[in-house]
């Protein structure tokens, strides 16, 4: 079979290599083409057409001031497929893209498979009619959204979740071993997550490298994006008295005695991982004062959102700043009730997710669809 998958920033990059992984596996003539990153790229054995780091504008401004851009994008996304003629389209997250070319695609009668869906739950309620509308089957990858869906007449198949997938095949190192080799020394040690786009990184990390100065007894180090090259954390206010670390992020983490995290797919990597965290996130403040009018959830870290409770501290704004996420961390960082509490909740979340291994299902039932 011919496949042809869209995903629009480092997560969606990382679960899409996996189910192009998955399908290979059980499809020896699978062909591929794809909008995505370096792990599609070596999961596929091809580079992609455009990828990721040409595509992932966040935010209002963001997409406006690079309308053209993503104009262009979507033309050749849509002249891919017009080409390439695929059996199947997989879309992988990136709504505010994938959801056109899914109505490009259907209205031409190609087969459209949606992988994570939008987070339709959150705001813009009004994409479940296109889901509907321009999707053969849709997979979720959160607990509570099957239940969601069928509130709305929709179906919608939960495949478990990829960032516990991933997680579970990390093989963590040897601690002094990676503590050595990144000139970490014995203190201990907090990883800093400012995200993997360009806007988190400017609106998170001056406050991280502020917080750094105020621990003097804690050492930090940053995970790199891996899009996201050195020139771009200089420009945000890094020095090398932070250690920067591309392409360890789980490696880090494993090591790590707490985080302090940008919320997005990392909150649940880093829950996964046994890390307790503070989370936070940070914005153009009309940005955000537009988007709490169309935003309606308690909680707005995944690890908060599956459990239904406040098991991670969450800083927004204002509020995630270095003087209260210091706090947070000193209860953190030692052996106290908070990070036992925090740690049980871990637990309790796995059990929440289920073993399903995602691309495993997605694939079976992309191959299987008729």
């Amino acid at each position: 079979m011919k496949y042809m998958l869209i995903a629009g920033e480092a997560s969606g990059d990382l679960h899409a290599a996996r189910l192009i992984r998955a399908l290979r596996a059980r499809d020896a003539a699978a062909e591929f083409r794809f909008l995505g990153g370096d792990e599609m790229a070596r999961a596929a054995g091809r580079e992609p057409e455009i990828h990721y780091a040409d595509m992932a504008f966040m935010g209002l401004w963001d997409v406006l001031t690079h309308l053209r851009a993503i104009k262009r994008n979507l033309k050749r996304a849509e002249n891919l497929l017009e080409t390439f003629r695929p059996d199947a389209l997989i879309l992988v997250d990136y709504p505010g893209f994938n959801l056109r070319l899914a109505r490009y695609a259907k209205e031409r009668g190609f087969r459209v498979f949606y992988y994570i869906t939008p987070k339709v739950w959150a705001w813009k309620e009004g994409r479940i009619e296109l889901l509907r509308k321009y999707t053969d089957r849709r997979f979720v990858i959160l607990p509570f959204e099957p239940a969601y869906f069928a509130k709305h007449g929709l179906e919608v198949t939960y495949v478990g979740n990829p960032v516990k997938e991933a997680v579970d095949e990390h093989r963590p190192p040897d601690a002094a071993e990676f503590r050595r080799k990144n000139a970490l020394d014995e203190r201990p040690l907090v990883a800093l997550l400012p995200g993997s786009r360009r806007q988190e990184i400017r609106h998170m990390l001056p406050m991280m490298m502020r917080l750094a100065d105020m621990m003097p007894g804690v050492q930090f180090a940053i995970a790199g994006a891996p899009s996201l090259d050195e020139s771009v954390y200089r420009r945000y206010g890094w020095n090398e008295r932070i250690p920067l670390l591309h392409g360890q992020t789980y490696d880090l983490l494993s090591v790590s005695h707490a985080a302090v995290v940008t919320s997005g797919t990392a909150t649940l990597e880093t829950a996964l991982l046994g890390v307790p965290q503070v989370v936070g996130y940070r914005t153009v403040e009309w940005q955000y004062r537009l988007g709490k009018l169309f935003v309606d959830i308690e909680y707005f870290s995944l690890v908060n959102l599956i459990l239904n409770r406040p098991a991670v501290p969450e800083l927004l704004q204002g509020e995630f700043n270095e003087v209260r996420v210091k706090n947070y961390l000193e209860k953190l960082l030692h052996d106290t009730p908070e990070r036992r509490q925090m740690l049980s909740d871990y637990a309790d979340l796995r059990k929440e997710i289920g073993d399903k291994r995602a691309s495993e299902e997605v694939a079976i039932f992309i191959l299987n669809d008729k």
